[in-house]
């Protein structure tokens, strides 16, 4: 017990700024993610065939292949064409475009999802495709794509293990670290398991949230059919 105890004072503030790291890089790289993923998805409903087969294209070979492999040709097959990053920028950037492909199949699968008649209802009051972008399609499609939304951020936060292998010094960097130093591999597995379950658990909780809100939010305005 004094072991264990000892083994906590002794790495525990580098395990702490190690999930602090890993909190970081998956909030930043679903925040690009999604950003991106939206884009994609807007350029792939544009009336311009070549701009919408790169985009799938770039889809497919995203979802086709390991996030592993990008990782590495994204940190260390960068320099070769001049992009020198940093292993945290480098971590945050591949989750960013890893989780983009996926993002960008939920928003299409949303935007297909909202009833033609919504968007007829606001052109005929005059409304610009922005605004019925803004005021009609996005608020209803994300009620529908919310819980994809949710499930794809949970896949992410376990997919910022693979950030040790470039250096990232994120929650498994400190852990490995730790193991290698004290032979301590239950502890390390434990802990692992404890702090990224507790993260998937808050992600979920909050994701239950914002959809109940959402859902309350559009039942009680109706924003289709205002001008």
């Amino acid at each position: 017990m004094m072991e264990n105890s000892s083994l906590l004072v002794h790495y525990g503030p580098s395990i702490l700024r190690g999930f602090g790291v890993t909190v970081l890089c998956w909030s930043a790289g679903c925040a690009l993610g999604i950003v991106f993923g939206f884009a994609l998805a807007l350029l792939r409903r544009l009336p311009f065939a070549p701009l919408r087969w790169v985009v799938r294209a770039y889809i497919e070979v995203i979802r086709g292949t390991p996030f592993l492999i990008q990782l590495f040709l994204l940190y260390s097959g960068g320099p070769f064409i001049g992009l020198r990053l940093e292993a945290t920028t480098a971590g945050i950037l591949g989750l960013g475009i890893y989780g983009s492909a996926y993002f960008a199949e939920i928003f299409r699968g949303g935007f297909e999802a909202v009833p033609k008649g919504y968007v007829e209802a606001g052109e005929s009051l005059s409304m610009s495709p922005l605004v019925i972008l803004r005021r009609i399609v996005v608020p209803t499609m994300l009620v529908a794509i919310l819980p994809a939304i949710v499930n794809m951020m949970i896949i992410l936060t376990k997919e910022t293990v693979v950030l040790s292998i470039i250096t990232v010094p994120e929650l498994m960097y400190e852990m490995q670290t730790m193991a290698a130093e004290t032979f301590a591999v239950f502890e390390v597995i434990f802990g692992l398991a404890l702090f990224y379950w507790l993260l998937v658990e808050v992600v979920s909780r909050l994701g239950r949230r914002v959809e109940a809100r959402l859902t309350r939010f559009l039942t009680d305005n109706k924003p289709g059919v205002r001008a």
